[in-house]
């Protein structure tokens, strides 16, 4: 079997970060957990947010994570498909305004 730096079982060892620096872990983990809580959003949204989101900066245990969270949340696989796309359309929607960039920097150059 190939190995991959992906390995799924890694995900349950996250807890594992607090082995070297249990302050800072600790830390992390209280905000984390803060930040899921029912607020202004549920936390079944807060849930698709995380999905999108994981999506978008490619990490495979987050979209592992919150594909199962969201579906215990009670989110169906369509909702969870829109999510994605909106990230998507954020993503390639920045990837193309910093074309403006681009441009702007040809056509100094080229003056």
């Amino acid at each position: 079997m190939e190995q991959t730096y992906y390995n799924p079982k890694d995900l349950k060892k996250f807890g594992d970060i607090a082995d070297h620096n249990k302050e800072l872990a600790d830390k992390f983990f209280d905000w984390y957990g803060s930040v899921f809580k029912e607020g202004a959003l549920t936390a079944r949204e807060k849930s698709l947010i995380a999905l999108a989101v994981s999506h978008a900066v490619q990490c495979p245990y987050c979209i592992d994570a919150y594909t199962v969270d969201s579906l215990e949340k009670g989110a169906d696989e369509e909702q969870m498909m829109e999510a994605i796309h909106v990230a998507s359309a954020i993503k390639g929607g920045a990837v193309l305004v910093h074309g403006v960039q681009m441009m702007n920097k040809a056509k100094a150059i080229s003056m």
